[in-house]
């Protein structure tokens, strides 16, 4: 939390706007708070064999079809991995903007992980499924900042995305 105050500070002196460097400072403590503990988790060792399943949906067919809890534990948290990303990536680079590049972005890092689990043999499952469910949360998060942008938007009548309008105080205007 003092680290984004401290960069929150740093933007305003460099000449940022207080709402252009807090946006960017609010979208980077996004990323790292609602992605890192998610990837801490995945990255832990537990006791098991590690597996690699490689047929895209087997797992996923056979968690739904389990018992409903089971499916919601799986399925969930699975989504939820890069929803933040998602979200926050694009409001601070808006080069990421855009549901389909966020599900690309989404799909790599998940699978570097899945790659590094069974790469580490940290006794889990590296799972195509778990890359499909990964990255369909990052596609989620990059929509919910997409409809949020939008209503911004009509309620501000101005494109408040970074790069566009807002643009350091001492640069020279467009």
């Amino acid at each position: 939390m003092v680290g984004a105050w401290a960069l929150f500070g740093l933007r305003v002196r460099r000449g940022y706007s207080r709402a252009v460097a807090l946006r960017f400072t609010v979208a980077e403590a996004g990323m790292l708070i609602g992605t890192l503990p998610w990837v801490w988790m995945i990255l832990t060792p537990i006791d098991g064999e590690r597996t690699l399943l490689l047929v895209p949906l087997r797992d996923l067919v056979e968690t739904l079809s389990d018992t409903p809890w089971r499916a919601i534990v799986q399925v969930v948290p699975n989504m939820i991995v890069f929803a933040p990303l998602g979200f926050f990536l694009p409001l601070r680079f808006p080069w990421f903007a855009g549901v389909w590049r966020m599900v690309a972005v989404g799909a790599a890092l998940s699978a570097a992980l899945e790659a590094a689990q069974y790469v580490l043999d940290l006794g889990r499952f590296s799972s195509v499924d778990d890359v499909l469910m990964n990255a369909a949360g990052a596609g989620i998060g990059a929509l919910i900042a997409k409809l949020y942008l939008s209503s911004s938007r009509r309620r501000f009548g101005r494109d408040p995305r970074p790069g566009q309008r807002w643009i350091p105080a001492k640069s020279t205007p467009e």
